[in-house]
């Protein structure tokens, strides 16, 4: 298991917190913006969708995302046995085209990423670093296997190695091993040469769903 050093977490945090207080400030208008399509027409209803999700050393936590679908989707999804069935088969997403339950403006905020900004506010409160695995369901755990505390071993990151080679054109077991490859290796020169990557893939809008 990668044994990270205390200069390391420290440096880590300290460019978390840093960079979530800028973004959340730089990003308030937008957050206005968004928050007001809520309020008017067919997207009416709660701004943010919060989801479980298992985090470092296993501990549980709620993640932040721009609500992008309609109210009530995981039941909408666990009562339908064949979409679950596809969202499984799918690497645990599905694609935006073909996923009923999505917005049309829900639809916009995946394309563009900006669904995943109040991630800051996880990042800020220490649940989630900038960079690291994706935070996963409960139900995913078993994609790691044997490895899965090891997985668990670094905080979960609003950005990694997965979504840096290719995001959700990439399924599991690579996309574990991506995850595993990052958990082992995690420094601070790997964790900036996948903030570029993963900016690069943004504007490329590479895997986007």
């Amino acid at each position: 298991m990668n044994k990270q050093s205390k200069s390391y977490l420290f440096a880590k945090r300290f460019l978390d917190i840093a960079t979530a207080v800028f973004a959340l400030i730089m990003l308030a208008p937008l957050f206005l913006l968004v928050s007001c399509m809520y309020l008017i027409g067919p997207n009416r209803g709660p701004i943010f969708y919060r989801q479980l999700r298992i985090g470092y050393h296993h501990k549980p936590f709620y993640i932040y995302k721009f609500r992008s679908m309609v109210v009530d989707a995981e039941n909408k999804l666990y009562s339908n046995p064949q979409l679950y069935h596809k969202f499984v088969e799918n690497g645990y997403k599905l694609p935006t085209n073909e996923d009923p339950r999505i917005t049309t403006f829900g639809a916009f905020l995946r394309q563009t990423s900006i669904d995943e900004l109040p991630q800051f506010i996880n990042i800020l409160r220490g649940d989630m670093s900038i960079i690291g695995p994706r935070p996963i369901v409960e139900s995913e755990l078993v994609e790691y296997g044997d490895e899965v505390d090891e997985f668990l071993s670094v905080k979960p990151g609003a950005m990694g190695l997965w979504q840096a080679t290719g995001r959700s054109t990439i399924q599991y077991p690579q996309r574990a091993e991506l995850e595993l490859t990052y958990a082992k290796n995690a420094n601070l020169w790997f964790d900036f040469k996948i903030i570029f990557k993963t900016v690069m893939a943004i504007f490329k809008r590479d895997g986007a769903m």
